[in-house]
């Protein structure tokens, strides 16, 4: 497919910086580049359910590319017709059946397209009063709810009141889970349903302060998973059940923003200690969505080198 379109939700990289794709194996080894870009910040893979191709925002669109290439092929991205979208962000997933991308757009509502390409769906509801926005993370393993951070005002604050909700993805009623000052964001379901994993400045000492977090998906049992002196954000439960994958912070980081050293760790799904595997250039935009493999040995994150 030939690329065409122009998007409008574009993240300008810095003179002779790159956005690379790449994917890694949680037993170690060099990471594998699949794309990479220059001028604008692609981000965010998802890895499709059939093991097939990797998704990835760029530029406020939406693109596919295999994800294990045949030597030599040259295969390259594939723009998907969002039915009209050109500022989708970093917020996407890919239903259990690998049938429809669930995304956030510009409009602050999530959308549902085929992931063939077509038209769109608008999932999410108006609130009132506004400004209400929707930021996507989740899809439950039925494929029948999505979860989502809904951003609103407080104290001023137009972003300042981040808590979490789901909603049903063929539509319908909100339920807000979470209901406090102090923000979360990253909701993602576990592969039996039984969790909702986040991250949340819950009790924390200082401002921006996230740390690791899961409860019922009823929003019972709120349980800290991490409670180190870094900031730690976007828990991503392997398909296997077995690990989290999440990307950390240096201390004092306010909020995920880009171009920080950041460590990707493993953990348990208890929270049971961690382990480094990888140290890079990156933040916002490299692992902001669940981009493991079907095989849960794998995954895809993007990287922002300069030089």
């Amino acid at each position: 497919m030939t690329i065409t379109g122009t998007g409008t939700n574009i993240r300008p990289l810095a003179p002779g910086q790159r956005a690379r794709l790449l994917v890694a194996d949680i037993d170690g080894g060099e990471p594998r580049v699949v794309h990479e870009t220059a001028g604008t910040a692609l981000e965010a893979p998802n890895w499709s359910p059939d093991g097939r191709w990797l998704l990835y925002n760029h530029d406020g669109l939406l693109f596919r590319i295999p994800a294990d290439p045949a030597p030599g092929d040259g295969a390259g991205p594939e723009l998907i017709d969002a039915g009209g979208i050109t500022d989708a962000n970093n917020d996407h997933v890919i239903s259990p059946d690998g049938a429809t991308i669930y995304l956030s757009a510009g409009d602050g509502h999530i959308h549902a397209v085929p992931f063939g390409g077509g038209a769109a769906r608008r999932v999410t509801n108006d609130h009132r009063p506004g400004p209400f926005r929707h930021f996507l993370h989740g899809v439950s393993p039925d494929g029948g709810t999505l979860a989502y951070v809904g951003v609103e005002p407080w104290n001023g604050d137009e972003w300042g009141y981040r808590n979490i909700f789901t909603v049903p993805a063929a539509g319908g009623p909100d339920t807000r889970l979470t209901d406090t000052p102090a923000p979360a964001d990253g909701p993602e379901f576990s592969p039996d349903g039984e969790w909702l994993y986040f991250n949340s400045e819950h009790g924390a000492a200082a401002p921006g302060h996230a740390q690791l977090f899961r409860m019922r998906p009823d929003g019972s049992e709120p349980t800290r998973l991490t409670g180190d002196e870094r900031v730690n954000w976007f828990p991503h439960p392997s398909p296997d059940g077995r690990h989290l994958l999440y990307i950390s912070f240096p201390p004092g980081t306010l909020g995920h923003p880009a171009d920080q050293d950041v460590l990707l760790r493993l953990t348990t799904p208890d929270g049971g200690g961690h382990r480094d595997l990888l140290a890079f250039n990156g933040g916002q935009g490299s692992l902001n969505v669940n981009s493991w493999a079907p095989d849960g040995r794998r995954f895809a994150y993007v990287d922002y080198p300069t030089s």
